[in-house]
C-alpha cells in the first residue's frame, strides 16, 4: 500500500491526536534547541530530485511550484532557507508547533526523516516569482520606517532571512499568511515562535503589525 494511500486511511486519527496536544511555549534559548529528528534532517544529504517526488503528495495544498495560495490559507513555500524549512517540519512532527492541517501529511508513517531532508532541498531550489499575494498599499511608508527597526536585523533588509539563523525569508511571501501567523506568534497559539520576535510584535498594535506584513508583501523577490 502507497504511503499516500496510508495517509488518507489514517488521516482522522492524526488529525485529532494533533489538535488535542498543545505545543508547549518556547522559552528564552529553547525556541531553536536541537533535538534528534531536526539534527539529523539537517545533517541528512539531502537530494532534490528525490524531495521533488516526495512533494506531491504536498501539492494539494501548496500547490505546484509551492507557490501557495494568496488568501493566505497556504503558504508560499518556493525559496524558503531549507533549514527553516526542516525546523518547521521537525517542530510540528515533535508537537513544538501547532499546525493541525499539516501534520498528518508529515507525520513519521508518511514522511521519513529522510524525506524531509530531501523535501527542503527541493523547495529551497524552487524560483519565487513577484506573484505572491499583496496587501492594500495604503501605509508602506509606515511600514517601512516599523520593519527597518523592528525587524529587519533578523530577517534582512530585503526580507532574506538568515538560514544559519533559521529566520525565514520573508519577501515573496503572502500577505494574509504572514497577518495570521504574526497574530498567532503575538497571541500564543504557533507554539514555536523565537522568544525575541514574540516581545516585539507584543508591543505593536494591529495597524503597526498590518502596515509592516503590507511592507513585506512588496518586497523584491529576486535572489536570496
Amino acid at each position: 500500500m502507497s504511503k499516500l494511500r496510508r495517509l488518507w486511511l489514517v488521516w482522522p486519527a492524526l488529525a485529532w491526536a494533533a489538535a488535542a496536544a498543545a505545543p508547549p511555549p518556547a522559552a528564552d534559548g529553547a525556541w531553536n534547541a536541537p533535538y534528534a529528528e531536526k539534527q539529523a534532517a539537517l545533517a541528512a544529504p539531502a537530494d532534490a530530485a528525490r524531495g521533488e517526488i516526495a512533494f506531491e503528495v504536498c501539492q494539494g495544498c501548496h500547490r505546484s511550484g509551492a507557490l501557495g495560495r494568496t488568501d493566505g490559507s497556504y503558504p508560499r513555500l518556493a525559496g524558503q532557507h531549507a533549514s527553516v524549512l526542516i525546523k518547521q517540519m521537525t517542530d510540528i512532527r515533535a508537537g513544538l508547533r501547532r499546525n493541525e492541517k499539516m501534520r498528518p501529511f508529515i507525520d513519521d508513517s508518511v514522511a521519513g526523516t529522510q524525506d524531509l531532508a530531501d523535501i527542503a532541498a527541493y523547495l529551497a531550489g524552487l524560483p519565487s516569482p513577484p506573484n505572491n499575494g499583496q496587501g492594500p498599499g495604503t501605509d508602506l511608508a509606515r511600514g517601512e520606517a516599523l520593519y527597518r527597526a523592528e525587524c529587519s536585523d533578523c530577517h534582512g533588509r530585503r526580507g532574506e532571512g538568515d538560514p544559519g539563523k533559521f529566520y525565514p525569508r520573508l519577501n515573496g511571501q503572502h500577505y494574509r499568511y504572514m497577518l495570521r501567523e504574526v497574530a498567532d506568534i503575538r497571541d500564543g497559539r504557533r507554539g514555536n515562535a523565537n522568544p525575541h520576535m514574540v516581545t516585539v510584535v507584543k508591543k505593536l498594535p494591529d495597524a503597526e503589525l498590518a502596515a509592516i506584513v503590507d511592507y513585506l508583501s512588496r518586497l523584491p523577490t529576486g535572489p536570496r
